[in-house]
């Protein structure tokens, strides 16, 4: 299965990016913890050329965390200022939003001294927000802001155009420091081509490209496949699969069947149980699974 997205508004948001990559101090790249290799956008290396970067992992809940560890050692090795993050609505404490300010505070130093020099004491940092789509841009955003100014969905390409999002802060605020952010929010862009097909089906199963585009039968196969190389007892677990039950075909029917997923003359609903295991996938139902590994 060959997977390709690449809307006509994504090569009008490179542009926008190019446009205004002069004017931020700091670009925030945020990658899917579950597929940090497949949702790493080659071309944002060579738009925030010269630019200091913090890498945060979304989704930190939904992966694996002792491979996430790996995966942070391996971009602070590469030159990166990672960061993972759990952006659920349930995470109330929002214990990463502190971890965000320091890092920050570390990356954007040498300004915020040069600032001082000048006698200006509270100068917003800009901050650019850049990632793949439907990677929680908007839900990121919202959380350092403490309320809502991003529209948030759970499928790609809700955010169409560039938005400026001032953040101040209260006395006392971890960031009051800075004087706040202006952060700028970007649409999510892919690349052209996927040069390894592999990449296109881990975004294709975590939602990254539109559901409408690809065969929801094939794909749920797919992650079959995978979950047998990076989750062995996943289905198992939360399906109660035999054990001799490999192949995706067979293993979709048997899904299918134990959720009374049936059309007229007992057929299996095939189409339905893919729609079913996709979703529960991407909302964590089968664990916290990790597709790669550094």
């Amino acid at each position: 299965m060959t997977v390709q997205w690449y809307p006509g508004h994504m090569t009008k948001t490179r542009r926008m990016m190019e446009a205004h990559m002069k004017q931020v101090d700091l670009v925030i790249e945020l990658l899917d913890a579950r597929v940090p290799r497949s949702s790493k956008n080659p071309d944002i290396d060579t738009l925030t050329a010269g630019k200091p970067r913090l890498v945060v992992l979304t989704k930190a809940d939904l992966a694996n965390a002792s491979i996430t560890a790996r995966w942070e050692e391996y971009f602070r090795q590469s030159g990166f200022f990672p960061l993972p993050m759990d952006l659920s609505q349930s995470s109330k404490k929002k214990a990463g939003v502190p971890k965000l300010m320091d890092a920050v505070q570390k990356i954007t130093a040498e300004k915020l001294a040069r600032q001082r020099k000048k006698g200006r004491l509270a100068v917003p940092v800009r901050i650019m927000v850049v990632g793949i789509p439907n990677v929680g841009k908007s839900t990121f955003i919202n959380m350092i802001a403490g309320r809502a100014v991003a529209a948030v969905a759970d499928r790609p390409g809700v955010t169409r155009g560039r938005q400026w999002i001032s953040v101040r802060p209260s006395t006392g605020a971890p960031y009051s420091a800075f004087g706040g952010f202006d952060l700028m929010d970007t649409p999510g862009v892919l690349w052209h081509k996927f040069e390894d097909p592999e990449v296109g089906l881990r975004l294709a199963v975590t939602g990254a490209i539109s559901d409408t585009i690809v065969d929801k039968i094939t794909l749920a196969e797919e992650l079959i496949q995978m979950l047998a190389n990076a989750a062995p007892q996943a289905l198992h677990l939360r399906y109660a699969l035999p054990p001799e039950t490999a192949q995706p075909r067979a293993a979709l029917t048997e899904i299918g069947g134990a959720r009374g997923f049936k059309m007229k003359g007992g057929v299996i609903d095939l189409e339905r149980t893919a729609v079913m295991l996709l979703d529960e996938f991407r909302g964590g139902k089968l664990g916290r699974i990790t597709l790669e590994s550094p």
